[in-house]
């Protein structure tokens, strides 16, 4: 799940590799792309968040709902990627947005993808050389095989809010979760009876993942009695979300699920609950 720089170093002429670069901002949609022209590791290709890992919104399915699992299979096959290759995807903001394409890659069906530990920051920390060459055009074959309990949708997290063997598991950062503040949605808040772990509780000061042990330790007491199996996560819009489930994964705990449209989709219908503060 996890590959550190050395790996990545030594398999960077190996064409069985294919490296995504997806740095972006939820704010400014463009950045990702500029960085990516600045400089970008050896044999990485961009792949932008707002197109290549989300779908068509609807102004009711949340900032950035799933793409069709074709769609997304073909953008992967059109950047080299087959049933063989090892996939690596790295960005500069502790995995958040390279475990999209992590937990995207996992839905379609594909299981040889990892996420570069410390990302870019690591890498450049290092003194590895970054690159503005972009490459050819390469050709693979992806076919989407949807896993679909990987995923669940509004209905099915509205009707379990009061199942206690259940938990919704929110990663955004805890004054968001207690609707202080919103800079994003147009409503603050948190679906009622979720928990709260923000996606930066799982990174060392430098980026990297903490160790598994200790990420298991915490969310099996976070989470109780609760299996994995009936934890949902959730963020914003469904990115942050797959951070906190690629750790838990990590962790030694698989199983849990993503709700894809997260708060900006849960709250795209005002007559769905929402709550405040800390519980």
């Amino acid at each position: 799940m996890l590959v550190t720089t050395d790996q990545l170093a030594a398999h960077l002429k190996d064409s069985t590799w294919v490296i995504f670069d997806c740095r972006h901002d939820l704010v400014d949609h463009g950045k990702g792309a500029k960085l990516f022209a600045e400089g970008h590791l050896p044999g990485a290709q961009f792949a932008p968040v707002e197109t290549a890992l989300a779908g068509t919104k609807t102004g009711k399915n949340g900032r950035h709902p799933l793409p069709e699992p074709e769609k997304f299979a073909a953008f992967l096959a059109g950047h080299g990627v087959s049933a063989n290759s090892t996939i690596v995807a790295y960005d500069d903001s502790g995995g958040l947005y390279a475990a999209r394409l992590w937990w995207m890659a996992r839905w379609i069906g594909l299981t040889q993808v990892a996420l570069l530990d410390g990302g870019i920051n690591r890498w450049v920390a290092e003194g590895r050389p970054l690159t503005t060459a972009v490459l050819a055009p390469r050709v693979g074959q992806v076919q989407a095989r949807v896993n679909s309990s990987l995923v669940t949708d509004t209905a099915a997290v509205f009707a379990n809010l009061a199942n206690p063997a259940g938990a919704v598991l929110d990663a955004r950062a805890a004054e968001r979760f207690r609707g202080e503040v919103e800079p994003i949605d147009p409503v603050a808040g948190h679906i009622p009876g979720a928990l709260n772990r923000f996606y930066k509780a799982n990174l060392k000061p430098d980026l990297t993942f903490r160790p598994a042990a200790e990420l298991k330790a915490e969310f099996t007491a976070l989470l109780g009695s609760r299996s994995p199996k009936n934890t949902v996560h959730q963020c914003g819009s469904g990115i942050t979300a797959c951070a906190n489930l690629f750790a838990m994964e990590y962790a030694g705990l698989p199983g849990s699920k993503l709700y894809a449209g997260s708060w900006s989709e849960w709250v795209s219908d005002p007559a769905r609950p929402i709550a405040r503060g800390a519980q």
